[in-house]
């Protein structure tokens, strides 16, 4: 098994978020996120961003907790965000992708934001790992990128939903589901995988194209 990296954003975690970090996790805090990680007991080894909305706590704490700072200028092309899922493709033999925002962050007013950290999962770079995961508030996500595969631990009853959010997604698979998929193609402008039923453990699986699993 290799490395668990975590991407800690801004907003206050929820239990959910905070059971979801594996054991040992390499801890990657995108600028405000340092806050809130270190609120719910997390030790951020690296902060990143433009630091514009932490607070003079939190950089005292990386500073004291000799944490790694990486710092850009406010006029840049990435998000804080993705400049910190940049740096969490650094941490050597990392495998396995957590990104963690809270549920009243400015996330909550800006849509496009979500939009952003959503999209951002699907980066070409992050095809390698093995798991690319999130919690948003109390929204689970799973990103798969091409030829990945996921098990779902859903109890039956439990809703989720299959989006190509990213483009055409092809040789999409769900069983384990009350509308399973064989060979399904899904495009980004359908809306044919929302709100599916687990009725045993589903296993879903892409085959071309970056499918996003969401779990509300």
């Amino acid at each position: 098994m290799g490395q668990a990296v975590v991407v800690a954003g801004a907003g206050p975690l929820s239990p959910l978020a905070i059971e979801a970090v594996r054991d040992g996790a390499f801890i990657v805090a995108a600028d405000s996120g340092l806050d809130y990680a270190v609120a719910v007991g997390l030790v951020p080894d690296v902060l990143v961003g433009d630091l514009d909305s932490i607070t003079a706590a939190g950089r005292m704490w990386a500073y004291e907790h000799a944490a790694e700072i990486e710092e850009h200028e406010p006029d840049k092309d990435l998000t804080d965000t993705e400049l910190a899922i940049t740096r969490a493709l650094r941490v050597p033999d990392v495998d396995d992708l957590l990104l963690l925002c809270g549920s009243n962050s400015a996330i909550d007013e800006r849509l496009d934001h979500l939009f952003g950290i959503v999209l951002a999962l699907g980066h070409p770079a992050l095809a390698v790992l093995d798991q690319v995961r999130a919690v948003i508030g109390t929204t689970q996500f799973r990103v798969l990128h091409a030829g990945r595969s996921a098990t779902l631990e859903l109890d039956p009853g439990q809703q989720f939903s299959l989006l190509a959010l990213h483009g055409p997604c092809t040789g999409v698979n769900a069983s384990g589901a009350r509308w399973p998929l064989i060979d399904a193609t899904l495009t980004a402008s359908e809306a044919r995988g929302v709100s599916n039923e687990a009725t045993s453990t589903p296993e879903v699986s892409v085959r071309t194209g970056v499918l996003t699993v969401v779990i509300p």
